[in-house]
C-alpha cells in the first residue's frame, strides 16, 4: 500500500466527512436563504419530470443500498445469506437502479446544458455537481461487470471492511483496498469528494428531505379563526 492510497483511503474520508458535517451546519446557521434546490421547473418542466423522477428514485435506492451493504457487518447477514448471494443481489438491484438514475441524470444534464434559459440561470457549481454525479454513476455501473469476475463476494467483503473501519475509526482501513481495481478506487474517491463539496452546492437540500420525517412526530397544527367576537353560528357560515 503506497502513501497516496494511504492518504486517499485512510485520511481523506475523515477530511470529507468533517467538511460535510461542519460545512452543512455552518451554512444552515449563516446562509439559510441559500438552503434550497434552486428548481428551474418554471422554465421548462417536461423533461424535468422524467429526469428528476428517474434520477431521485435511482439515487435514493443506491444511497440506502450502499449504506446498508457497506456498513452491515458480515456476521449479521451470514446466517441468512452468503456473501456471494449478497453480492449478486447487489449487482442486479444496483445495476437496475443505477441505470434508472443514469438515464434520469443524463436527461437533467442535457436539459441544463442545451436549454439557453436554464444554462443562463445555472451556477458553475450546478453543472459541476451534475457532471460529478454523472461520472460517479457511470463508474458505479462499470463496477458491475468487474464484480462479476469474483462472485464469491470477496471484493464486496473487503470494501465493506474498509467502510466499517472508517466508520468506527479503526486503523488500517486502506489496507483492505490493496490490489483493488482502479475503477473501485476512483468510484470511492468520487463518492467521498461529493461529501466534500456537498455544503457548497445545492445538494444541501437533501438534508431538508430527511428533515421532513419530523412531520411524522410533530404536534397537530392548531388553526384559530381571525374573526373575533363573532357568535359561533355566524362563524360557521
Amino acid at each position: 500500500m503506497n502513501v497516496l492510497d494511504t492518504f486517499l483511503f485512510g485520511f481523506y474520508p475523515y477530511i470529507c466527512l468533517t467538511v460535510f458535517l461542519l460545512g452543512s451546519l455552518i451554512r444552515f446557521d449563516r446562509d439559510q436563504y441559500t438552503w434550497k434546490s434552486d428548481s428551474s421547473q418554471f422554465l421548462r418542466h417536461g423533461q424535468l419530470r422524467w429526469g428528476s423522477n428517474l434520477f431521485h428514485v435511482g439515487l435514493l435506492f443506491l444511497l440506502f443500498g450502499h449504506a446498508v451493504g457497506l456498513l452491515t457487518p458480515h456476521f449479521v447477514y451470514e446466517p441468512f445469506i452468503s456473501a456471494g448471494a449478497k453480492q449478486l443481489m447487489a449487482m442486479v438491484s444496483g445495476g437496475l437502479f443505477g441505470v434508472l438514475g443514469f438515464i434520469g441524470l443524463t436527461l437533467l444534464l442535457h436539459r441544463r446544458l442545451a436549454d439557453p434559459r436554464i444554462r443562463a440561470t445555472s451556477k458553475a457549481s450546478d453543472i459541476a455537481v451534475l457532471l460529478l454525479l454523472w461520472l460517479q454513476l457511470a463508474l458505479g455501473l462499470a463496477t458491475v461487470p468487474l464484480s462479476g469476475q469474483h462472485l464469491d463476494g470477496s471484493m464486496m467483503i473487503r470494501l465493506a471492511e474498509w467502510a466499517q473501519h472508517i466508520a468506527t475509526f479503526r486503523s488500517g482501513a486502506a489496507d483492505f483496498l490493496a490490489g483493488a481495481s482502479w475503477v473501485f478506487k476512483l468510484h470511492l474517491f468520487l463518492g467521498m469528494t461529493l461529501f466534500l463539496v456537498f455544503p457548497f452546492t445545492r445538494l444541501v437540500h437533501v438534508w431538508s428531505g430527511f428533515g421532513t420525517l419530523a412531520y411524522l412526530v410533530r404536534p397537530y397544527q392548531v388553526v384559530r379563526s381571525r374573526r373575533l367576537n363573532v357568535p359561533r353560528g355566524e362563524a360557521a357560515r
